[in-house]
């Protein structure tokens, strides 16, 4: 995954360049108000020309793969249980017990409280903060309201990384967002940044969920995402998932397009993960071909783009099924999650 890996005041100091001073409500709100609006008529017609664009038959089977090795297979109910964790553990290592050569997911996403658990049932499969094996992803900063004082999120995340989290899926406070607090919310973010430090220098990789359904406005989600990126983030994610609507196509077209804009700044990749409500091989292929066609395919490995599911790793097995044997399975083919 990409990583800034910069420490608060350097992270200071590049905001200022870009922002031309201190990061003050003031100033922020000047810099993200003067980035052009979206024109929210032709981003959707343009999200809906790239959700119609099929692909070769010859390459279903690399895009069935491709998103398979994409996902951050996800469990993050009241109800999670150790055992429940290690069943989904297994799941990602073998997706399909039938085919050895189907490929591993990207990484379990999980409560804080499950991470050790999550990090034993990988034993010497977990990633442990290498670009190798799968990563262990935790939410935390009260996920998924965002409603707890700066002091408890990032015992949050400390928590979490001292458990072995690879990985950091933060919430902002879409309050402090919506009442131009920009300030506090790029305060925050640099904070649980710093707090994804490990003893050793190195750091969990910081996703950050805006949670678009509450945003209320492509200009909005714009915004959110160039505050996100400027604060440190590594990635920009669409949703908690506990939020509707959830991910969506015009909406993760628009954070692309962040990215891309970034990167044509500073040079720097950064993630995106939509996440929530992409169900079905269909919709993700729509995605991919989204990706390509905003960053380039190179932004189509692990460190660069997820998906955020539970659900979708079983129809892409079903539909990688149907592409071997020329059939679809029954419904006991994959588990019930």
């Amino acid at each position: 995954m990409t990583e800034s890996n910069l420490v608060p005041a350097e992270l200071a100091r590049r905001a200022h360049s870009l922002i031309g001073g201190e990061t003050t409500d003031a100033n922020l709100r000047r810099y993200l108000h003067g980035i052009p609006g979206i024109d929210a008529v032709g981003l959707e017609a343009r999200a809906a020309d790239l959700g119609s664009r099929s692909i070769k038959t010859s390459s279903k089977r690399w895009a069935i793969d491709t998103i398979i090795g994409l996902i951050d297979l996800t469990t993050l109910e009241g109800a999670d249980t150790p055992g429940k964790v290690r069943s989904l553990v297994s799941k990602a290592l073998i997706p399909d017990p039938g085919d050895p050569g189907c490929p591993r997911v990207a990484a379990v996403c999980v409560y804080g409280d499950m991470v050790g658990t999550a990090v034993a049932a990988l034993g010497s499969a977990h990633a442990a903060g290498t670009s190798e094996g799968v990563q262990v992803a935790a939410v935390a900063t009260a996920f998924p309201s965002g409603r707890a004082s700066l002091a408890i999120k990032l015992l949050d995340v400390v928590d979490a990384v001292a458990s072995g989290a690879d990985e950091i899926d933060m919430v902002i406070d879409r309050g402090a967002f919506l009442s131009g607090r920009f300030g506090q919310v790029y305060d925050e973010i640099v904070a649980v940044k710093d707090a994804c430090r490990r003893p050793n220098g190195t750091s969990a990789h910081l996703k950050v969920i805006l949670e678009t359904g509450e945003l209320n406005t492509y200009d909005n989600v714009r915004r959110a995402s160039w505050l996100a990126i400027l604060a440190g983030g590594d990635f920009i994610k669409t949703s908690t998932g506990k939020v509707a609507p959830a991910a969506t196509l015009p909406v993760t077209l628009s954070m692309l397009e962040v990215v891309r804009d970034w990167h044509r700044l500073t040079g720097e990749k950064i993630g995106v993960k939509p996440a929530g409500g992409i169900r079905t091989s269909k919709d993700a292929i729509k995605y991919l071909v989204t990706v390509a066609e905003t960053v380039g395919e190179e932004w189509l490995q692990p460190h660069l783009f997820r998906f955020g599911a539970s659900s979708l790793l079983n129809d892409v097995l079903l539909q990688r099924q149907k592409m071997t044997t020329g059939h679809y399975s029954g419904p006991d083919y994959v588990t019930i999650d």
